[in-house]
C-alpha cells in the first residue's frame, strides 16, 4: 500500500509516494521524463517486500508534484537534496532511471555522503545528443500528463550537457551498478560503459529490454538490483 505525502521544498511541493515497513532502510527512486512514482510500481512493490523503506517522489513537471516551468537537472537534484533533508534521510540507496539517472548522478557528486550505493538504469549520458534532440517551442494540442515544457528543457540539456555531468561522475563514491538495455535501446551502449567506467566503483550489466527494463523484465530488472544491494541492512 503506497503512503503518498506532500513536501514543499526548494520553492516547489513534491508529491512522494511512500512503501515499505516504517523501520526499513530508506531507498529513493527516481523516474523518467514524462513518467511519475506510478512507473516504479512493481519494483517498489518487490523492495518494499524485502524490507526497504521505499520512497518514490514524481520530479517537478511530472505527476502531481508543482510544475513551475524551469527544468534544469540542478534544479531537480536541489528538490531532491530537500526531499532527503524534509524527510530526515542523511543516507539513502538510489535507483533510478533515465533522466531520473541524471538527477541521481548529481545528487551522489555534489554529497556524496548521502548516497550509499546506486543503481542507474539506462543512463546517465553525460555526452552530446547525436543526432541532436529537436527542440519544441510550442505546447502540443493534446495536453500532456507533465508538464511540456520539460521538453524543450531536457532536450537543449542532453544537446548540450554541462561539463560537470560527465567530470563530477569521478566524484561518486557510492558503489554504481549501471543497467544497460543492449540494442534495443535508443542509447548508446557504448557510452553507458564508458559512464560505469568513469565511476570509481562503478559497473555495467546487460539486460537485453531496451530502454524500459524495468517495465519490460521487472523480475530480472529486481534480480540484479537484489544482487548488487544484497539484503536491506538492519
Amino acid at each position: 500500500m503506497e503512503e503518498v505525502t506532500v513536501h514543499r521544498v526548494n520553492g516547489v511541493s513534491l508529491a512522494c509516494g511512500t512503501r515499505g515497513p516504517a523501520g526499513g532502510p530508506p531507498l529513493l527512486l527516481l523516474h523518467a521524463l514524462g513518467e511519475s512514482r506510478a512507473s516504479w510500481r512493481k519494483v517498489a512493490a518487490g523492495l518494499a517486500a524485502d524490507g526497504w523503506l521505499t520512497r518514490a517522489p514524481d520530479l517537478r513537471g511530472h505527476g502531481d508534484s508543482a510544475w513551475p516551468g524551469t527544468y534544469a537537472y540542478e534544479e531537480m537534484r536541489d528538490d531532491v537534496l530537500g526531499l532527503l533533508d524534509a524527510l530526515g534521510l542523511d543516507r539513502v540507496t538510489i535507483v533510478a532511471h533515465s533522466m531520473g539517472t541524471v538527477v541521481a548522478s548529481l545528487v551522489a557528486m555534489d554529497r556524496p555522503a548521502a548516497v550509499g550505493r546506486m543503481v542507474l538504469e539506462e543512463g546517465p549520458l553525460p555526452f552530446p545528443a547525436d543526432p541532436p534532440r529537436p527542440v519544441p517551442t510550442a505546447a502540443p494540442d493534446t495536453p500532456y500528463p507533465f508538464d511540456w515544457r520539460l521538453l524543450p528543457a531536457v532536450a537543449r540539456q542532453r544537446n548540450a550537457p554541462a561539463p560537470r555531468h560527465w567530470e563530477g561522475l569521478a566524484d561518486i563514491t557510492a558503489p554504481t551498478l549501471v543497467v544497460a538495455g543492449g540494442p534495443g535501446s535508443h542509447l548508446r551502449q557504448d557510452q553507458l560503459a564508458r559512464t560505469a567506467d568513469r565511476i570509481p566503483n562503478g559497473r555495467l550489466v546487460t539486460i537485453e529490454a531496451g530502454h524500459m527494463i524495468h517495465d519490460e523484465r521487472p523480475a530480472e530488472f529486481l534480480a540484479v538490483v537484489r544482487d548488487f544491494l544484497g539484503a536491506p541492512p538492519a
